[in-house]
């Protein structure tokens, strides 16, 4: 057990740190602190060393100079076992320091503030405090490394008891170097947007996710898992969603809560989405959320059981009214209002999930890029944010679209973006009332769609993520009464595809955009 003689305290977030630094007195510590952690120790009465008593040299560069020091250094890294490494303090007046106390310059939060300059933010990257923190890492066995005020009660605890523990020493050891590489994270890839304009594909990617919960297991019960997330990251996900009545969150109800957030926020009109393993089975959009809801799930009830629903708008009674006579994994919404609250509350086995405003992708940086492992590396990309304006779409049909088909077409486009590929939507009055999804041929796909959406077709539209290789689709969609058709265009056979809409009296537009969702 490591006994504590000597501490050096220089923190940023100085909340609990002078009750700590009493407590540390009172066990005879002697302190050396830095700057502001200085003066907040003598204006509380609390006994510290300015760190410039131990090195002989004043702080100076506006404080970038203050612990960079052989007498800091040397007495962090000195091995206490080494008769050599300990002859050699001794010889250059070098004391022992047994624990470092730091928390680093608030970079993270300084990057946030409105129009701060380049300058401001370079003068907010912390230079001696990790490197203090990587050299009492070093000695962990003979250094208490503190990184986390968190931490404090428990070394206390143990000094009282007589002295840190071995395994706590290489749990800080171990925390301390994560905050380093964390740290170091957030500046190289804050710098690399700022200055260097950097989309996150650059020549290494970093990654520094913070863990939020733990988790029963992952997709089934023998994988262990948890739930890692950006911090502060702005977009509505998951991650930033409050949960206000239920069980924990699954794996697989995280996963499958991205995809409903996704699609609602694909729409400004009141829209609601139920999903089930990462696809929709039912999207609607209205005026009124209550009904789009109602929509969604009359889409396909079978389908519907045990899903994870979202909607755009705040929670409604009657929305409640409806999921409470069902079974429903997780219900999300910006809001609740008191009725449905309550209602829903009533309900055991659901989770209620406010995820306040919701706000679309709109930065750079790795934290925005759509990131997916495989054996051995991951695949980096842009997050598919591309949208097609009516201008772009172009009629390639006789027949043109009538109005309701033309909207009914952009709504059903928006919901293929978010189905797995292959992938069909069939879409009426703003209700998707057929989803073919993952299919390994559009064929397939195509049939799903339309057994999905059984006598409802007629008058229908339909879309598709990717263009048709053969006419055999436009068949299909004729056979079962779809009137019009979204799809990308671009294969070698377009104008067979075109012939047979124009043979079967159905307008097709082009979106000149592909949406393939593996």
């Amino acid at each position: 057990m490591l006994k504590v003689k000597r501490a050096l305290i220089s923190v940023s977030d100085k909340d609990g740190i002078v009750d700590f630094a009493k407590e540390l007195k009172a066990m005879g510590v002697e302190i050396i602190s830095t700057g502001g952690t200085k003066k907040a120790f003598k204006d509380a009465g609390v006994d510290a060393l300015d760190i410039s008593d131990i090195t002989g040299f004043p702080e100076m560069l506006d404080g970038r100079v203050k612990t960079l020091h052989p007498k800091v250094h040397g007495g962090l890294l000195a091995l206490r076992d080494n008769k050599e490494h300990m002859e050699t303090i001794k010889k250059h007046g070098i004391q022992e320091i047994d624990m470092v106390v730091i928390n680093l310059y608030p970079f993270k939060s300084v990057i946030k503030k409105p129009g701060i300059s380049i300058e401001d933010v370079i003068e907010n990257i912390d230079i001696g405090g990790p490197s203090m923190i990587r050299s009492a890492a070093k000695n962990a066995q003979s250094v208490v490394v503190l990184t986390d005020k968190a931490d404090y009660p428990t070394v206390l605890a143990e000094m009282k008891a007589g002295g840190v523990k071995l395994e706590t020493l290489n749990y800080l050891r171990v925390k301390a170097y994560k905050t380093t590489a964390d740290y170091d994270t957030y500046i190289s890839n804050y710098l690399e947007t700022r200055i260097l304009g950097g989309e996150g594909l650059s020549d290494r990617i970093i990654i520094s996710a913070d863990k939020k919960q733990g988790m029963r297991y992952g997709e089934n019960p023998h994988q262990k898992a948890a739930f890692y997330v950006f911090p502060d990251f702005p977009e509505t996900g998951p991650g930033n969603c409050e949960q206000l009545h239920g069980k924990e969150l699954s794996f697989n109800n995280i996963y499958d809560m991205d995809a409903a957030l996704n699609i609602v926020k694909a729409f400004d009109d009141p829209a609601a989405v139920i999903i089930k393993h990462a696809n929709p089975c039912g999207v609607a959009i209205s005026t009124d959320i209550t009904d789009a809801y109602v929509k969604a799930y009359e889409a396909d009830p079978l389908s519907a059981y045990g899903g994870i629903c979202a909607m755009n708008r705040q929670c409604t009674k009657g929305i409640a009214d409806k999921v409470e006579k069902m079974f429903m994994e997780v219900i999300i919404a910006p809001d609740f209002d008191a009725e449905a609250l309550e209602i829903l509350k009533g309900k055991k086995n659901i989770r209620i999930m406010k995820c306040g405003e919701l706000k679309k992708s709109t930065g750079k940086g790795i934290q925005y890029m759509d990131i997916r492992k495989v054996t051995g590396g991951l695949l980096v990309q842009e997050p598919d944010l591309k949208t097609v304006d009516k201008s772009e779409l172009r009629q390639v049909t006789k027949r043109e679209p009538s109005t309701q088909e033309s909207k009914d077409m952009e709504f059903a486009w928006k919901v293929c973006k978010y189905v797995k590929s292959n992938a069909i939507v069939i879409a009426k009055d703003g209700v998707a009332i057929g989803i073919g999804p993952g299919q390994t041929n559009r064929v397939g796909a195509m049939g799903i769609a339309i057994k999905n959406a059984g006598d409802k077709t007629k008058g229908a539209v339909l879309a598709s993520d990717a263009f048709f290789p053969f006419r055999d689709n436009v068949d299909a969609a004729a056979s079962a009464g779809i009137t019009a058709i979204i799809q990308p265009g671009g294969s070698v056979r377009d104008t067979d595809s075109i012939l047979a809409c124009d043979d079967k009296n159905i307008a097709m537009v082009f979106t000149g955009v592909r949406h393939f969702r593996h």
